[in-house]
């Protein structure tokens, strides 16, 4: 199974396009999941031409969002289980990956997939995978623009990051 992991678009309604880079790479992948901060309806709409889509609610997101995703959630693919986050909550002084960790303390995940910081990490803790995808188009601090691909083969996650230099 190959999912695409989006994360921070910070997209207005007005935005008719996402980065070719993206749309490129996850057109026909298995699954996309967003990690909040969709900011506008239309992003799932262009994510959904390319795959199916599932995702979570950030900080920026409005009613209509929360409501259609939810701000959390667990979801079990090939047999494993990934917890689904923002990463802005809960509050736990330790960055938002110990935000995301706190998030599910207690709980039986392979992999906690969390944006937000708009930065991309992957590292391991207590044997699960965490994977920040960074953002598809709004970088901030970083060199580049990013998201990810996972793939599920034989029971583990093959994660990596996709880097780009322009969002067009």
């Amino acid at each position: 199974m190959k999912i695409g992991v989006v994360s921070d678009t910070h997209l207005s309604s007005s935005v008719k396009a996402l980065p070719r880079a993206l749309t490129e790479t996850l057109r026909g992948v298995d699954l996309i999941l967003h990690l909040g901060d969709w900011v506008a309806m239309e992003v799932y709409d262009l994510l959904s031409e390319l795959a199916p889509v599932e995702g979570i609610a950030g900080n920026n997101d409005g009613y209509e969002i929360i409501q259609r995703f939810g701000e959390q959630k667990i979801l079990t693919l090939e047999g494993l289980r990934f917890g689904l986050i923002h990463g802005h909550a809960p509050y736990s002084r330790k960055g938002t990956d110990g935000n995301a960790l706190l998030a599910f303390q207690g709980e039986q995940v392979d992999c906690i997939l969390f944006g937000h910081s708009h930065q991309p990490l992957m590292r391991r803790e207590n044997g699960i995978l965490l994977f920040n995808p960074g953002s598809a188009t709004d970088k901030r601090r970083e060199p580049e623009y990013s998201f990810g691909v996972l793939e599920i083969r034989d029971g583990a996650i093959d994660a990596r990051h996709i880097f780009y230099p322009s969002k067009s």
